[in-house]
Protein backbone atom coordinates (compact mmCIF):
# COMPACT_ATOMS: atom_id res chain seq x y z
CA UNK A 1 0.00 0.00 0.00
CA UNK A 2 1.29 3.48 -0.67
CA UNK A 3 3.00 4.97 2.51
CA UNK A 4 0.26 8.17 1.77
CA UNK A 5 -2.29 5.74 2.35
CA UNK A 6 -1.20 3.48 5.13
CA UNK A 7 -0.80 6.88 7.62
CA UNK A 8 -4.28 8.54 8.60
CA UNK A 9 -4.27 12.20 9.27
CA UNK A 10 -4.33 13.11 12.61
CA UNK A 11 -7.10 12.51 14.81
CA UNK A 12 -7.36 9.06 12.53
CA UNK A 13 -9.64 10.51 9.89
CA UNK A 14 -7.51 10.64 6.67
CA UNK A 15 -8.73 13.85 4.88
CA UNK A 16 -8.60 13.83 0.81
CA UNK A 17 -6.66 17.72 1.50
CA UNK A 18 -3.93 15.89 3.92
CA UNK A 19 -3.40 12.80 1.77
CA UNK A 20 -3.49 15.46 -1.33
CA UNK A 21 -0.98 17.71 0.28
CA UNK A 22 1.49 14.32 1.64
CA UNK A 23 1.37 12.87 -2.16
CA UNK A 24 2.21 15.79 -4.25
CA UNK A 25 5.24 16.96 -1.35
CA UNK A 26 7.48 14.83 -2.64
CA UNK A 27 6.47 14.73 -6.47
CA UNK A 28 8.63 15.43 -9.40
CA UNK A 29 7.51 15.61 -12.96
CA UNK A 30 10.36 14.81 -15.18
CA UNK A 31 9.58 15.34 -19.06
CA UNK A 32 11.78 13.48 -21.37
CA UNK A 33 11.06 12.08 -25.23
CA UNK A 34 8.64 9.01 -27.41
CA UNK A 35 8.97 5.89 -26.53
CA UNK A 36 12.01 4.71 -28.92
CA UNK A 37 14.26 7.33 -27.54
CA UNK A 38 16.84 6.79 -24.93
CA UNK A 39 15.13 10.07 -22.47
CA UNK A 40 12.51 8.14 -21.51
CA UNK A 41 14.65 5.31 -20.33
CA UNK A 42 17.00 7.73 -18.69
CA UNK A 43 13.76 9.28 -16.85
CA UNK A 44 12.44 5.14 -15.86
CA UNK A 45 16.02 5.12 -14.54
CA UNK A 46 15.45 7.68 -12.54
CA UNK A 47 11.83 7.04 -10.94
CA UNK A 48 13.63 3.83 -10.13
CA UNK A 49 16.47 4.73 -8.70
CA UNK A 50 15.16 7.58 -6.76
CA UNK A 51 11.63 7.10 -5.66
CA UNK A 52 11.66 6.62 -2.26
CA UNK A 53 7.56 6.80 -1.32
CA UNK A 54 6.48 10.23 -0.37
CA UNK A 55 9.89 12.06 0.59
CA UNK A 56 10.43 11.84 -3.17
CA UNK A 57 8.43 10.32 -6.09
CA UNK A 58 9.77 10.76 -9.49
CA UNK A 59 6.67 10.64 -12.57
CA UNK A 60 8.33 10.02 -16.03
CA UNK A 61 6.35 11.63 -18.98
CA UNK A 62 6.43 11.09 -22.34
CA UNK A 63 7.64 14.11 -24.36
CA UNK A 64 7.88 15.76 -27.66
CA UNK A 65 11.39 16.64 -28.24
CA UNK A 66 13.66 19.09 -26.69
CA UNK A 67 12.15 22.62 -28.14
CA UNK A 68 8.76 21.21 -26.68
CA UNK A 69 10.04 19.87 -23.44
CA UNK A 70 11.74 23.50 -23.05
CA UNK A 71 8.41 25.14 -23.67
CA UNK A 72 6.83 22.79 -20.93
CA UNK A 73 9.64 22.74 -18.11
CA UNK A 74 8.29 27.15 -18.51
CA UNK A 75 4.57 26.27 -19.18
CA UNK A 76 3.04 23.16 -17.76
CA UNK A 77 2.51 22.51 -14.34
CA UNK A 78 3.61 19.53 -13.05
CA UNK A 79 6.81 19.71 -15.12
CA UNK A 80 9.76 20.27 -13.34
CA UNK A 81 12.87 18.80 -15.14
CA UNK A 82 13.36 17.67 -18.39
CA UNK A 83 15.74 16.41 -20.44
CA UNK A 84 16.98 18.41 -23.68
CA UNK A 85 19.46 18.49 -25.94
CA UNK A 86 22.17 21.06 -25.28
CA UNK A 87 21.47 23.37 -28.81
CA UNK A 88 18.14 23.62 -27.88
CA UNK A 89 18.45 26.54 -25.50
CA UNK A 90 20.50 28.52 -28.12
CA UNK A 91 17.73 27.88 -30.59
CA UNK A 92 15.17 28.81 -28.80
CA UNK A 93 16.80 32.05 -27.32
CA UNK A 94 17.85 32.81 -30.55
CA UNK A 95 14.27 32.27 -32.19
CA UNK A 96 12.68 33.72 -28.82
CA UNK A 97 10.36 30.88 -28.46
CA UNK A 98 9.89 31.93 -25.23
CA UNK A 99 10.08 35.42 -23.58
CA UNK A 100 12.99 35.63 -20.52
CA UNK A 101 13.98 32.24 -21.10
CA UNK A 102 17.72 32.81 -19.81
CA UNK A 103 15.84 33.50 -16.31
CA UNK A 104 13.67 30.71 -16.39
CA UNK A 105 15.57 27.58 -17.47
CA UNK A 106 19.10 25.97 -15.90
CA UNK A 107 20.79 22.62 -15.94
CA UNK A 108 21.29 19.91 -13.06
CA UNK A 109 23.90 18.26 -15.18
CA UNK A 110 25.21 16.95 -18.20
CA UNK A 111 24.41 13.64 -19.18
CA UNK A 112 25.92 12.40 -22.08
CA UNK A 113 26.41 12.90 -25.77
CA UNK A 114 23.17 11.71 -28.49
CA UNK A 115 24.57 10.62 -31.80
CA UNK A 116 22.98 11.58 -34.52
CA UNK A 117 21.79 8.40 -36.98
CA UNK A 118 21.30 9.24 -41.04
CA UNK A 119 19.56 5.88 -42.01
CA UNK A 120 19.40 5.56 -45.55
CA UNK A 121 18.22 3.64 -48.43
CA UNK A 122 20.79 1.06 -49.74
CA UNK A 123 21.07 3.40 -52.98
CA UNK A 124 21.85 6.51 -51.17
CA UNK A 125 25.97 6.78 -50.39
CA UNK A 126 26.53 10.04 -48.90
CA UNK A 127 24.75 12.85 -46.97
CA UNK A 128 25.47 14.97 -50.24
CA UNK A 129 23.21 12.60 -52.62
CA UNK A 130 20.26 13.24 -50.05
CA UNK A 131 20.15 16.72 -51.89
CA UNK A 132 16.72 17.34 -53.34
CA UNK A 133 15.32 14.07 -51.72
CA UNK A 134 12.67 13.54 -49.15
CA UNK A 135 13.99 12.94 -45.57
CA UNK A 136 12.29 12.45 -42.33
CA UNK A 137 13.65 14.84 -39.60
CA UNK A 138 10.99 13.87 -37.09
CA UNK A 139 7.57 16.06 -36.06
CA UNK A 140 7.94 19.94 -35.65
CA UNK A 141 9.26 21.09 -32.10
CA UNK A 142 11.63 17.96 -31.75
CA UNK A 143 14.82 17.85 -31.09
CA UNK A 144 16.10 15.96 -33.89
CA UNK A 145 14.28 18.37 -36.20
CA UNK A 146 16.33 20.94 -34.52
CA UNK A 147 19.52 19.70 -35.05
CA UNK A 148 18.60 18.02 -38.53
CA UNK A 149 17.72 21.22 -39.72
CA UNK A 150 20.77 22.88 -38.91
CA UNK A 151 22.98 19.60 -40.15
CA UNK A 152 21.85 20.10 -43.11
CA UNK A 153 22.16 23.85 -43.08
CA UNK A 154 25.68 23.51 -41.75
CA UNK A 155 26.49 21.32 -45.10
CA UNK A 156 24.73 22.91 -47.76
CA UNK A 157 22.18 20.50 -48.30
CA UNK A 158 18.61 20.80 -49.20
CA UNK A 159 16.64 17.87 -48.88
CA UNK A 160 12.67 17.95 -48.67
CA UNK A 161 11.86 17.38 -45.26
CA UNK A 162 9.36 15.35 -43.98
CA UNK A 163 8.13 15.40 -40.42
CA UNK A 164 6.80 11.66 -39.35
CA UNK A 165 7.19 10.38 -36.02
CA UNK A 166 10.04 8.14 -36.11
CA UNK A 167 8.67 4.89 -36.36
CA UNK A 168 5.87 5.68 -38.95
CA UNK A 169 9.57 7.56 -41.04
CA UNK A 170 11.29 3.69 -40.69
CA UNK A 171 8.06 2.11 -42.03
CA UNK A 172 8.23 4.57 -45.08
CA UNK A 173 12.09 4.21 -45.01
CA UNK A 174 11.80 0.43 -45.50
CA UNK A 175 8.67 0.63 -47.84
CA UNK A 176 11.25 2.95 -50.05
CA UNK A 177 9.05 5.99 -49.40
CA UNK A 178 11.20 8.27 -48.48
CA UNK A 179 15.30 8.62 -48.89
CA UNK A 180 16.66 8.70 -45.54
CA UNK A 181 15.43 9.19 -42.05
CA UNK A 182 17.23 11.24 -39.22
CA UNK A 183 17.53 10.25 -35.60
CA UNK A 184 19.38 11.93 -32.57
CA UNK A 185 19.15 9.26 -29.68
CA UNK A 186 22.12 7.44 -27.23
CA UNK A 187 23.46 4.52 -28.91
CA UNK A 188 22.19 2.29 -29.20
CA UNK A 189 18.66 3.05 -30.52
CA UNK A 190 16.22 0.77 -29.74
CA UNK A 191 14.46 1.97 -33.27
CA UNK A 192 16.54 0.50 -34.62
CA UNK A 193 16.98 -3.24 -32.67
CA UNK A 194 14.42 -5.09 -34.84
CA UNK A 195 16.16 -4.70 -38.67
CA UNK A 196 17.00 -7.65 -39.53
CA UNK A 197 20.16 -8.10 -41.73
CA UNK A 198 19.55 -8.00 -45.44
CA UNK A 199 17.11 -4.52 -44.75
CA UNK A 200 19.34 -3.07 -47.61
CA UNK A 201 19.53 0.23 -45.44
CA UNK A 202 22.20 1.88 -44.20
CA UNK A 203 24.13 4.49 -41.88
CA UNK A 204 25.27 7.80 -44.02
CA UNK A 205 28.54 8.94 -42.37
CA UNK A 206 28.44 12.70 -41.42
CA UNK A 207 31.64 14.36 -41.47
CA UNK A 208 32.89 16.04 -38.95
CA UNK A 209 32.99 19.60 -41.03
CA UNK A 210 34.65 22.74 -39.18
CA UNK A 211 31.54 24.56 -39.74
CA UNK A 212 29.38 21.12 -37.59
CA UNK A 213 32.39 20.52 -34.99
CA UNK A 214 31.91 24.33 -33.67
CA UNK A 215 28.38 23.49 -31.88
CA UNK A 216 28.95 19.48 -32.01
CA UNK A 217 31.12 16.75 -31.43
CA UNK A 218 32.87 14.06 -33.24
CA UNK A 219 31.62 10.65 -32.82
CA UNK A 220 31.03 7.25 -34.24
CA UNK A 221 28.73 4.30 -34.76
CA UNK A 222 29.82 0.41 -34.24
CA UNK A 223 29.19 -3.15 -35.02
CA UNK A 224 28.67 -3.45 -31.52
CA UNK A 225 26.08 -0.82 -31.39
CA UNK A 226 23.95 -2.21 -34.71
CA UNK A 227 24.97 -5.51 -35.56
CA UNK A 228 22.46 -5.70 -38.26
CA UNK A 229 23.26 -2.92 -39.87
CA UNK A 230 27.20 -2.14 -39.88
CA UNK A 231 29.86 -5.10 -40.38
CA UNK A 232 32.23 -5.77 -37.87
CA UNK A 233 35.12 -4.19 -37.65
CA UNK A 234 33.59 -1.44 -39.64
CA UNK A 235 32.69 2.09 -37.75
CA UNK A 236 30.31 5.26 -38.76
CA UNK A 237 31.73 8.37 -38.71
CA UNK A 238 28.92 10.86 -36.96
CA UNK A 239 28.35 13.82 -35.11
CA UNK A 240 27.01 14.01 -31.42
CA UNK A 241 25.06 16.34 -29.39
CA UNK A 242 25.20 16.49 -25.65
CA UNK A 243 21.66 15.44 -23.44
CA UNK A 244 20.82 17.73 -20.51
CA UNK A 245 18.73 17.66 -17.56
CA UNK A 246 17.16 20.69 -17.85
CA UNK A 247 14.98 22.19 -14.73
CA UNK A 248 12.92 25.73 -14.43
CA UNK A 249 14.50 28.50 -12.38
CA UNK A 250 12.40 28.33 -9.23
CA UNK A 251 13.37 30.64 -6.72
CA UNK A 252 15.03 29.66 -3.32
CA UNK A 253 12.99 29.60 -1.01
CA UNK A 254 9.96 28.38 -2.30
CA UNK A 255 8.54 24.75 -2.42
CA UNK A 256 8.99 24.00 -5.38
CA UNK A 257 12.67 24.90 -5.37
CA UNK A 258 13.20 22.60 -2.23
CA UNK A 259 11.22 20.09 -4.13
CA UNK A 260 13.91 19.56 -6.88
CA UNK A 261 16.90 20.05 -4.28
CA UNK A 262 15.69 17.43 -2.71
CA UNK A 263 15.45 15.93 -6.18
CA UNK A 264 18.74 16.84 -6.88
CA UNK A 265 20.40 15.39 -3.65
CA UNK A 266 19.12 11.98 -3.78
CA UNK A 267 20.25 12.37 -7.49
CA UNK A 268 23.82 12.58 -6.77
CA UNK A 269 23.82 10.83 -3.41
CA UNK A 270 22.54 7.56 -5.42
CA UNK A 271 24.23 8.41 -8.37
CA UNK A 272 26.84 5.15 -8.33
CA UNK A 273 23.17 2.97 -8.67
CA UNK A 274 23.24 4.51 -12.33
CA UNK A 275 26.09 2.80 -13.48
CA UNK A 276 25.51 -0.40 -12.52
CA UNK A 277 22.93 -2.58 -14.56
CA UNK A 278 19.90 -3.03 -15.62
CA UNK A 279 20.33 0.84 -15.92
CA UNK A 280 21.02 2.20 -19.36
CA UNK A 281 24.68 2.02 -20.06
CA UNK A 282 25.05 6.05 -21.37
CA UNK A 283 24.83 6.52 -17.41
CA UNK A 284 28.51 5.44 -17.60
CA UNK A 285 29.09 8.46 -19.69
CA UNK A 286 27.93 11.23 -17.43
CA UNK A 287 30.52 13.04 -15.52
CA UNK A 288 28.57 15.41 -12.35
CA UNK A 289 31.34 18.27 -12.96
CA UNK A 290 30.52 18.72 -16.59
CA UNK A 291 29.49 22.44 -17.34
CA UNK A 292 27.15 23.27 -20.31
CA UNK A 293 28.63 26.10 -21.85
CA UNK A 294 25.76 28.78 -22.22
CA UNK A 295 23.77 28.02 -19.41
CA UNK A 296 23.26 28.62 -15.87
CA UNK A 297 23.47 25.35 -13.19
CA UNK A 298 20.93 25.02 -10.65
CA UNK A 299 21.46 25.36 -7.13
CA UNK A 300 20.26 22.82 -4.72
CA UNK A 301 22.50 24.04 -1.34
CA UNK A 302 20.00 27.75 -1.78
CA UNK A 303 16.93 26.78 0.44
Amino acid sequence: MPAALAQPAPGGQASITALTQRANAGTVGVIAGGVDGTYIRIASDLASVLDDGDGLRVLPILGKGSLQNIADIVLLRGVDIGIVQSDSLAYARSRRLVPGLDQLIQYIAKLYDEEVHVLARGDIGSVADLAGKTVNIDVAGSGTAMTASLLFELLGIRVQPAQDTQDVALTRLRAGEIAAMVFVAGKPARLFAGIPPGSGLRFLPVPATDALIETYLPSSLAAADYPSLIAEGQGIETIAVGAVMAVYAWQPGTERHRKVARFVEAFQAKFPAFLRPPRHPKWRDVNLEAQVPGWTRFNAALR
